[in-house]
């Protein structure tokens, strides 16, 4: 079994930082893409950031140059640097990661709110 665990949420003024930061353990033997996608209320689940095994990254439109994601492969470990936070970005933040354990499979964390309120 695989968990994500993630950390680093709460409330932020507008303008403000927010990094979030999640951990993969259990019987992992390799781990390929891993990434932020968030959900506001009513609205789906959309990537925020992605980035692959070898680096190789992806942001949506709304939060390039302001979001920053960074990975250790030895550590399993994902983080999320948030700037210059707007209101639209406050939502539950999940963690996801694809797994090779005995098969490749898609995990997510039980997710982290993100408030952005004056």
């Amino acid at each position: 079994q695989v968990q994500l665990v993630e950390s680093g949420g709460g409330l932020v003024q507008p303008g403000g930082s927010l990094r979030l930061s999640c951990v993969a353990s259990g019987s992992i033997f390799s781990i390929n893409a891993m990434g932020w996608y968030r959900q506001a209320p009513g609205k789906e689940r959309e990537l925020v950031a992605t980035m692959s095994s070898s680096g190789r990254t992806t942001y949506a439109d709304s939060v390039k140059g302001r979001f920053a994601i960074s990975r250790e492969n030895l550590k399993n470990t994902i983080d999320l640097q948030m700037n210059s936070l707007k209101p639209e970005d406050a939502a539950v933040y999940y963690c996801n990661a694809v797994v090779v354990t005995y098969r490749e499979r898609q995990y997510w964390g039980q997710g982290t709110q993100v408030s952005v309120s004056s």
